[in-house]
């Protein structure tokens, strides 16, 4: 039962996620809005454990 508590968020979450070429629009922005807080709550729950993992999640970010 809590794997599809888990599974169907993500799905729909995913659905709205399709890449484009037009400029971002409001529910790309809103799309990116809601990964930026999955990973800070990511960081919350599970804390970068050194230098490089960091550096790594700092490099994540600016590509996305």
């Amino acid at each position: 039962m809590n794997r599809y508590l888990v599974m169907i968020p993500m799905l729909a979450l995913s659905l709205g996620l399709a890449a484009c070429d037009d400029p971002p629009g409001p529910a790309e922005q809103a799309g990116r809005q809601i990964d930026r807080a999955g990973e800070r709550l990511r960081d919350a729950v599970d804390p970068p454990r050194g230098p490089v993992e960091r550096a790594g999640r700092a490099i994540d970010r600016a590509v996305d």
